[in-house]
């Protein structure tokens, strides 16, 4: 799992999709603090859940890690301010038949499993789920697979990674005022993606 390539294959992706009240989901995270933060919609051992999974997923290196810009709290807030009722028991669902995976291989949920385990189980799911289509002017080119459990908090987490405001203004090259338009650059010499 290279952090950096997903990270440069979604950055468009994540620019296009950030709405003004998925944005003040994001914001409403920035206020709380891992001490005091109570999941409005997971469970705590499905919130412990996806904080580990996004944690491997995009850890702390000499950039913050997802749990650093509070990623695990914005999937909450956006699944229980914005999915339907079954949405909500589908992701339910999704966690626990993911839990009850990592007992049938390792005997306990994947919280309480040992860092080489739960490599393993996010190796098979990334090895085992469907791949995104890429899309084209919000349609998706071609049919598009189920992409299941593990692929769809992946796109989420790296969509709320990379739309973190410390994200978005450190790691990313961020220039809130443009200067002249050059539309002849060659790739290359862009060097990193932009924030903004």
């Amino acid at each position: 799992m290279d952090r950096r390539s997903a990270l440069r294959t979604t950055g468009v992706l994540a620019g296009a999709l950030a709405s003004s009240s998925i944005l003040s989901i994001l914001q409403s995270c920035k206020k709380e603090t891992r001490l005091t933060w109570k999941p409005e919609f997971f469970s705590e051992v499905e919130a412990k859940t996806i904080s580990s999974i996004v944690d491997i997923m995009l850890p702390r290196t000499d950039t913050p890690g997802a749990l650093d810009v509070k990623v695990d709290m914005f999937i909450d807030k956006v699944i229980a301010r914005t999915y339907d009722d079954k949405g909500q028991e589908n992701m339910q669902k999704e966690i626990s038949d993911f839990n009850t995976e990592c007992k049938s291989k390792f005997w306990d949920i994947f919280v309480h499993l040992n860092d080489a385990q739960k490599t393993k189980v996010l190796e098979a799911a990334e090895k085992n789920s469907g791949k995104i289509n890429p899309g084209i002017w919000g349609k998706t080119v071609g049919e598009q697979e189920p992409i299941g459990f593990y692929r769809s908090l992946k796109s989420m987490a790296i969509w709320a990674y990379t739309t973190a405001e410390e994200i978005g203004e450190k790691v990313l090259s961020y220039d809130p005022i443009p200067g002249n338009f050059e539309g002849c650059v060659p790739v290359s010499e862009v060097g990193n993606r932009w924030s903004l």
